[in-house]
């Protein structure tokens, strides 16, 4: 991977442009009109120090800088540049990559965002689909933050697909710091990608613009939980601009972080209630049938008992009260859960709840 010095010397004046770009933010509500402007335009915003540093501006200082904090570089330039984010008005001009950068055989991805406050059932959901996708070959890219994001990354790396984060921040630094281990996860799982150079910290235009490059590099994006003015939709927006097919998840109607969501679907958007779904909506949008992942099968010596609380599992009463009335019938029911996971027929999800098991 290589950055050539006319997209590096961009990508400085951007991060040195960082604070005017905030305010350019809010006044024009669109940060791709901002980005989409050519060097001198940018120029024009900028105070002389700006200007004298783009002047001066040295490429291998910026290219040590990267291998310092190791990180690979891929300006649009290059062959190697996702053909994906080429779409956009303002496609990034370098992309620093922690990890593998995806090749082409990976660009099938599905973006899945949503509420950094989620509820208990957005993140189980977000969790359940992201092993889906990644159990079924589907990369899976989101942004890494509290909630929706997280439990999304967090669900892909326990299924062996590929996984990819978008920050709003350098590429070399773990955002929220609170995810510092997933962060490194994801790293040797698949790649961090961040068009900021190392060592940035994010600002609020930085995650509009973060958003723009997870839709860009997604065929799908399932929004799983958004309040009516949330981050997230601009996720949904960005997509739906780039011709992306964007789903939602829906919501109880009294949930203030299902407005957005339940937004959507009122928009025509498809409604997502499970992987498979999301794994429709990808074959329609690629042209090509995507199989999900199979679930392992019932052995036919499988006790009475156990097989009903399967079947119980299957139609969606995974949580304990749901499962059993007394104390007594709690320690059964614990029991019989502990067995069918240890044969591989259910598994325990975020915040305790349990669901029918993938193959491996």
């Amino acid at each position: 991977m290589s950055a050539c010095d006319d997209c590096l010397r961009r990508t400085a004046l951007i991060a040195a442009l960082s604070g005017r770009l905030d305010v350019e933010w809010r006044r024009r509500q669109v940060t791709a009109r901002v980005l989409a402007l050519p060097d001198d335009a940018l120029l024009a915003l900028g105070t002389t120090a700006v200007r004298r540093g783009y002047a001066g501006f040295d490429a291998a200082t910026a290219r040590h800088a990267a291998a310092r904090a190791q990180l690979g570089l891929v300006c649009r330039c290059a062959p190697a540049y996702p053909e994906r984010l080429r779409d956009l008005a303002d496609p990034p001009a370098v992309l620093h990559v922690a990890g593998r950068l995806p090749g082409p055989a990976e660009a099938d991805a599905v973006a899945i965002v949503g509420a950094r406050r989620a509820t208990p059932y957005g993140l189980e959901v977000a969790r359940s689909l992201g092993r889906g996708l990644s159990a079924s070959g589907v990369p899976v890219v989101s942004g890494l933050a509290l909630g929706v994001d997280s439990a999304a990354h967090a669900g892909a790396l326990e299924a062996p697909g590929p996984v990819a984060a978008v920050l709003a921040c350098g590429a070399d630094v773990p955002y929220p710091a609170s995810k510092r281990r997933l962060y490194a996860d994801v790293v040797r799982r698949g790649c961090v990608l961040s068009e900021l150079p190392p060592g940035f910290g994010p600002m609020r235009w930085c995650f509009v613009a973060r958003n723009r490059i997870i839709a860009a590099l997604s065929r799908v994006v399932v929004i799983v939980e958004a309040a009516e003015r949330s981050g997230s939709l601009t996720t949904a927006d960005f997509g739906a601009e780039l011709g992306r097919t964007v789903g939602a998840v829906p919501g109880r109607i009294t949930c203030r972080l299902a407005a957005g969501t339940n937004g959507l679907l009122q928009s025509g958007a498809p409604p997502v209630c499970g992987v498979r779904d999301v794994l429709e909506l990808l074959a329609d949008t690629t042209g090509r049938p995507v199989a999900a992942a199979a679930v392992p099968s019932v052995p036919p010596d499988l006790e009475p008992g156990l097989r009903r609380l399967l079947a119980a599992v299957e139609d969606g009463r995974g949580a304990l009260g749901e499962l059993a009335r007394t104390s007594e019938e709690a320690k059964v029911v614990l029991a019989g859960l502990g067995e069918l996971e240890f044969r591989g027929l259910v598994r325990r999800t975020f915040g305790g709840r349990y669901e029918r098991a993938a193959a491996a």
